[in-house]
C-alpha cells in the first residue's frame, strides 16, 4: 500500500491513479493529520508525503516517524515545489529516502517509487550451501556437518565453498591453485592434496564427495548423499 499525502486535490487524483496504474495499492489523504491518524491503525509500505499541508506539515510528520521506532523504517518521498532547497535539505537530513520536485512528471514519480521501494527491502537471509545434513554459511564463515559446527582453516573453507558451488565441475590443479592460493600451480607441490585430504577428513561421511578425477583435479559429486 503507497500512500499519497497531498492537500492539491486534483495531484492527488493524478498520484494515485499513476499509482495504481503500476500495479500498486494506494491510499489518499488530504491534510497531514488524517494521514498521521491512519498511521496508528496501518503501515504503508511507502509514503509520498507533500511538505506544504494544513493542520501538520510534511516535516512534523516525518519528524515524528523517524523517533518512532514502530515508523521509522517506513520509506518517505518528500514531496517539495521548486524553489524550497531548504525544506528538501531538511527532510534529508531527518531521514527522508527521497524527495521530488513539483512539478514533476508521472512516470517520474513511480519510478522514484519503485527505486525506493527496492532500496528499502529487507537484506537477504545469510548465503547457505546445503547437501544433506551439510550447511555452509558463506556470510558466518561457518560449516555445520549433522549439526555439529566443524572448523575449517581459510583455505579448506574456500575449497569447499568452490565445490559446492559448482556440484559436479572439475577443478583442475591450476584452477584450484589460482583462486584458492592466488599463485601458480607448481607441478610437484603436495600442499593442494595435503588439504584435500584434511577436508575430507573433516567432513567426515561428506568427505567421500570430494572426488579425484584422475590426472585432472578434483570435484564434488554432484547428487551423492553421504
Amino acid at each position: 500500500m503507497i500512500w499519497c499525502v497531498e492537500d492539491d486535490a486534483s495531484i492527488r487524483d493524478i498520484e494515485l491513479y499513476a499509482l495504481n496504474s503500476a500495479g500498486f495499492a494506494t491510499k489518499g489523504f488530504e491534510d497531514g493529520i488524517s494521514a498521521w491518524e491512519e498511521l496508528k491503525k496501518e503501515k504503508p509500505e511507502l509514503i509520498v508525503l507533500d511538505v506544504m499541508l494544513p493542520g501538520m506539515d510534511g516535516i512534523e510528520i516525518l519528524t515524528r516517524m523517524k523517533d518512532s521506532v514502530e515508523y521509522s523504517k517506513i520509506p518517505v518521498i518528500m514531496a517539495t515545489a521548486k524553489g524550497q532547497e531548504y525544506d528538501r535539505i531538511r527532510g534529508l537530513d531527518l531521514g527522508a529516502d527521497d524527495y521530488i520536485v513539483k512539478p514533476f512528471s508521472i512516470m517520474e514519480m513511480v519510478s522514484r517509487v519503485k527505486a525506493v521501494l527496492r532500496r528499502s527491502q529487507p537484506q537477504q537471509v545469510a548465503k547457505l550451501l546445503k547437501v544433506g545434513g551439510l550447511t555452509v554459511n558463506l556470510d558466518e564463515h561457518t560449516v555445520v556437518v549433522d549439526g555439529s559446527r566443524v572448523q575449517l582453516t581459510y583455505k579448506e573453507f574456500e575449497l569447499l565453498r568452490m565445490f559446492l558451488s559448482h556440484p559436479g565441475m572439475v577443478y583442475t590443479r591450476e584452477q584450484l591453485f589460482s583462486q584458492v592460493w592466488n599463485m601458480e600451480y607448481m607441478g610437484d607441490s603436495r600442499t593442494l592434496d595435503s588439504h584435500i585430504r584434511t577436508l575430507r577428513q573433516k567432513l567426515g561421511g561428506y568427505g567421500k564427495m570430494i572426488e579425484t578425477v584422475r590426472n585432472v583435479g578434483y570435484r564434488w559429486e554432484a547428487g551423492y548423499d553421504k
